[in-house]
């Protein structure tokens, strides 16, 4: 038993030398990242079967609007508030599923520090600043198009957006996610160093349901 001791006590000091992961403090961040989902390739998936959205020909709907880092993210940013019914409502246009606006206000909006009132209201805002050119707004048929393509389009239709304030992420050829990199009072503004276009070549546009 004596020739065990040292043994023991080396491993609880090392388990006392594990590194403690501490929560990000609520509204510690430098930018916002608006995430607009290409609602018809979400609903081409496993995930959409038998979600509301996916009953309507919805386009691009908010993803969420996430606090980040000028390289990475915070989490963990302490507990949630409830959210009351009336805000659940009031952002299912924009959002289209209770599902989703409950997790991006747990997993998100917190480190906001804004409140669920504020931090709606910022993913409101921060909706309506962006004009969706028309023709991806419920196209009827596939588009095929180059990311750059893309972007000019939003660029020409938001002059303040330019390339370098966007990023496209793709599942395979189709395009997933578009997200515009905001400042803090919800202005376009250059993304952080660790986000990039995830598309390469032709991006394929599902089209809306009917």
């Amino acid at each position: 038993m004596r020739r065990r001791l040292p043994a023991l006590l080396l491993a609880l000091s090392l388990v006392g030398l594990a590194p403690v992961t501490a929560a990000d403090p609520a509204g510690r961040f430098d930018y916002y990242l608006l995430s607009l989902s290409w609602s018809p390739q979400y609903c081409a998936g496993a995930a959409g079967d038998g979600d509301p959205q996916c009953r309507r020909p919805y386009g691009f709907v908010v993803h969420g609007l996430w606090p980040q880092h000028e390289r990475g993210w915070p989490e963990q940013c302490g507990p949630a508030e409830w959210l009351p019914e009336s805000l659940i409502e009031r952002m299912l246009p924009l959002m289209p599923s209770r599902k989703l606006i409950l997790h991006e206000w747990r997993k998100h909006g917190v480190c906001s520090g804004l409140g669920a009132q504020g931090y709606f209201a910022a993913v409101e805002r921060a909706y309506r600043s962006i004009r969706i050119p028309a023709r991806y707004q419920a196209p009827r048929e596939p588009l095929r198009l180059s990311p750059a393509t893309l972007e000019a389009d939003f660029g020409a239709a938001n002059p303040a957006l330019r390339p370098e304030m966007m990023a496209l992420d793709c599942r395979g050829n189709y395009l997933s996610e578009l997200r515009i990199c905001l400042d803090r009072q919800l202005r376009p503004r250059r993304c952080g160093a660790d986000l990039r276009d995830r598309c390469s070549g032709l991006a394929v546009l599902r089209p809306s349901r009917p």
